[in-house]
């Protein structure tokens, strides 16, 4: 006999006849070896005061079964709020981490995210990679430093540029101080302001106009046919100009050193991303994330407005040194952290830089070892401080050039040049710069020799290219940009889904402890555990 089904909210009264079997216990269908029942024991392991402070009150679910949910789901690349809300309903495993616990809604998961994980992640973070060091995954003296950039969730044409922005604020400034000059002459007032007016000039003027506005007992008129007084349109055109001077300011602020940000999430920066299927690179509004790996896991890692390297690597490593319980002895790194700022810095910190050079794999080309006009292969006097050129004549002494970088570290040149370079056949091999307005007949050879920075690069070179290094090198390409290959591609994550500096550094911490936690799954279970490097295979 066929069994009625009634259309009711309540299904249960449809399972009349018969019993659904349900084991008592749903802790036994999960398998010995999944990855869900390591999570629990991990976070267990953590400390987790930083985290449970960010509350007044703790409901019915704790920071530490959330914590546990929300990496759950980004382990398994599911980043969504309402999704962790409907697993914790119909997926065992989430079941096995809430504990019988009322299933929170996704609002609870997302102020979980951005209002009491993100104040205190890279503690917890921090937290992470201690635990990892006391099980010895994490070897705590070699780190692989690399970046990318990914793109926050910001609109792509709502943007600023500080280039506009400086240039319109200028043509203000000089319409402003016409204004003024109109005012004075008309009105018989005197607003001195130099040769720069600033905010108060124009708030000075306005207070005077609005003044006179009173004393004369002049009536604003508006609409067709009225006309205007001639003070009514001075300030009517001031108090536009007040607005877009603000405007401006504001602007300018916002960008502060960045040279753009987005209108949808100020905290963005537009970069140029890595060209797309048909050769075209972008101009997107991202944040430059940087992974610092050990033994395949990322121990630390830092947001930024920065579109390159170089500047990101010494706070990244005053950051380690802050929050990790060790130090870092060698720090590996591509050619696009090498800088003399970078160099020095290591040196003084007692740190080992395996920086691959920017010029190495072009100075292995033909071209490169051939071009006499090149520092590098030309002869060096050391007695007499000079540089002997392929024709035989000296580049000599004259000065040192110093310049500050954009962080304030100031480097030096020394300046050689040539005395005579007229009758030299080999002039338009060794002379370089066709943009120069002096031609070529009346120019001598120039040299700018930063000679800290190179001494500082033979020495990295000479380390990168022993065995040490090439393990190093090697161990970073597979490490450091590996993890980027895992969160791109296995994890499925290319763009931020909040907005705000906190908020982007909350999503990247919790990926990366959702991938380390998967690491470690799979070395344990590959019999990995307690490696470091990748050995070089043998020929």
């Amino acid at each position: 006999m066929q069994k009625p089904i009634y259309l009711h909210q309540d299904y249960t009264l449809n399972e009349e006849g018969y019993q659904l079997k349900l084991p008592l216990n749903l802790e036994t269908i999960i398998p010995a070896d999944d990855s869900v029942r390591l999570l629990s024991q991990f976070v267990e392991a953590m400390d987790l005061t930083d985290l449970y402070s960010t509350y007044e009150r703790i409901n019915t679910v704790s920071p530490r079964t959330l914590l546990k949910i929300v990496l759950y789901s980004y382990m398994n690349g599911d980043y969504s709020s309402r999704s962790m809300e409907l697993n914790c309903k119909r997926d065992i495993n989430f079941m096995y981490l809430l504990e019988g616990k009322p299933v929170p809604d996704h609002a609870t998961f997302a102020r979980f995210r951005s209002i009491h994980f993100a104040p205190c992640a890279k503690r917890i973070l921090a937290e992470m990679s201690a635990l990892l060091y006391e099980l010895g995954e994490v070897s705590g003296e070699t780190i692989f430093i690399d970046g990318t950039k990914i793109e926050a969730c910001a609109n792509k044409y709502t943007f600023v540029w500080k280039k506009a922005v400086t240039k319109n604020h200028e043509k203000l400034l000089i319409k402003i101080a016409a204004l003024i000059a109109e005012c004075e002459q008309l009105y018989g007032i005197q607003i001195v302001h130099g040769d720069t007016v600033r905010m108060k000039h124009v708030k000075r003027l306005r207070k005077k106009l609005y003044a006179l506005k009173q004393e004369e007992n002049i009536e604003f008129v508006h609409g067709i046919g009225k006309r205007k007084s001639p003070l009514q349109k001075s300030i009517e055109t001031l108090e536009g100009y007040l607005e877009r001077l603000k405007g401006y300011t504001k602007k300018l602020h916002i960008c502060g050193k960045r040279n753009s940000y987005s209108k949808t999430d100020p905290d963005a920066t537009f970069m140029r991303m890595k060209e797309d299927a048909m050769g075209n690179g972008q101009l997107k509004p991202a944040f430059n994330l940087q992974h610092g790996v050990d033994s395949e896991y990322i121990v630390w890692l830092t947001t930024g407005p920065q579109p390159a390297d170089a500047t990101t690597l010494i706070p990244f490593l005053k950051e380690t040194e802050e929050y990790l319980a060790f130090k870092y002895q060698k720090i590996i790194a591509d050619a696009g952290y090498e800088s003399e700022e970078n160099y020095v810095f290591l040196d003084q910190n007692q740190q080992l830089a395996f920086i691959k050079p920017s010029n190495y794999e072009i100075s292995k080309k033909r071209t490169y070892k051939n071009d006499i006009g090149r520092i590098e292969n030309m002869d060096y006097d050391e007695k007499s401080d000079a540089y002997i050129c392929k024709n035989g004549k000296q580049l000599s002494f004259t000065h040192v050039r110093r310049s500050k970088s954009k962080t304030g570290y100031v480097s030096e040149k020394s300046i050689y040049q040539c005395e005579e370079c007229k009758d030299c056949p080999y002039k338009k091999e060794c002379i370089k710069g066709n943009n120069c307005k002096t031609p070529i007949e009346g120019r001598n050879k120039v040299l700018s020799v930063a000679k800290t920075f190179l001494k500082y690069r033979e020495e990295d070179l000479e380390r990168i290219l022993s065995d040490e290094g090439i393990l190093l090198r090697i161990n970073r390409n597979i490490q450091a940009e590996g993890s980027f290959g895992e969160l791109k591609q296995d994890m499925g994550f290319r763009r931020y889904l909040s907005r705000g500096t906190s908020n982007v550094l909350a999503e990247s911490v919790l990926l990366a402890m959702a991938k380390n936690v998967n690491k470690l799954h799979n070395k344990i279970q590959k019999g990995k555990t307690g490696k470091h490097l990748f050995p070089l295979k043998s020929a």
